[in-house]
């Protein structure tokens, strides 16, 4: 009896990690879809707009939550004269995150 109940509890642990791997992947690739829009938006372009987008996953490991890649997209798009509301830019967040998500399903083939 009690193995059945530690299958369980395996099965449980091995469930989360594996949705929390997926919420990371999904967070990380709306990031860098952002990251994407962001550089379009300032006229970056190519190579440097990858690298663009990589700094804007990077800057949401600097705190929880999405706040700091908020507040890092705002700042650049101030240094270029650009203006969008902190809540646009959440909203674009909002809408990559359901792009995000389809996509890292549709890859993972769930």
């Amino acid at each position: 009896m009690s193995g059945s109940f530690q299958d369980r509890e395996k099965a449980f642990e091995s469930k989360w990690a594996h949705d929390e791997e997926l919420r990371f992947k999904v967070i990380a690739r709306r990031n860098k879809l952002l990251g994407l829009w962001a550089a379009e938006q300032m006229g970056i372009s190519s190579d440097e707009a990858q690298e663009y987008a990589k700094g804007v996953v990077r800057a949401d490991f600097e705190e929880a939550g999405h706040e700091d890649v908020v507040r890092k997209v705002r700042k650049d798009f101030e240094a270029k004269g650009i203006a969008r509301s902190d809540h646009a830019i959440r909203v674009k967040m909002e809408e990559l995150l359901a792009t995000a998500t389809d996509q890292i399903l549709h890859e993972t083939g769930k």
